[in-house]
């Protein structure tokens, strides 16, 4: 099992849409990359300087890396500086947040991909993961216990 971390404006929809991917065992939502470990929500909502980013432990063998963050860059805005859908703020800023530093080059190819097919830089960070902190429970599998709630991906309730 591997882990990565994404950041991709609000937590939620990202992570109903990674519980959907096969290969995907276990995500779990919270802030990262802040300067303080264990904010609480109102803390990020003020501009604490951590990112709403989404936990991801998968299978390599069913999921290769490279391909889940193909699909993590399909449906945000990676161009988009602090902001997603309606939300903006530095906490919905986008970001892949690694652990092991192999994953380091895999995210940079991603990435430079992306910007050589649409001839811009790209917005999202490429950086070791500096603290994470879990959600409060309540914000775990929001969309599952509130399935009205806003999304800024909309093919998050496409299965």
């Amino acid at each position: 099992m591997k882990e990565i971390y994404l950041a991709g404006g609000c937590f939620w929809g990202m992570q109903k849409f990674l519980d959907g991917a096969d290969g995907v065992i276990q995500t779990r939502v919270g802030y990262a990359n802040g300067p303080f470990l264990h904010p609480a929500y109102s803390d990020v909502k003020r501009g604490s300087g951590h990112a709403e980013t989404c936990k991801v432990v998968f299978d390599e063998s069913v999921l290769p890396l490279g391909e889940l963050l193909a699909r993590f860059l399909e449906v945000i805005d990676p161009f988009a500086v602090n902001k997603q859908g309606e939300d903006e703020g530095v906490q919905y800023r986008t970001g892949i947040y690694f652990v092991d530093p192999d994953d380091e080059a895999v995210a940079r190819e991603r990435i430079g991909a992306l910007e050589a097919r649409y001839g811009k830089k790209s917005a999202v960070e490429v950086m070791p993961l500096s603290g994470f902190s879990e959600a409060e429970e309540y914000h775990q599998k929001y969309l599952e216990k509130n399935p009205e709630g806003y999304c800024h991906i909309k093919c998050a309730f496409k299965r």
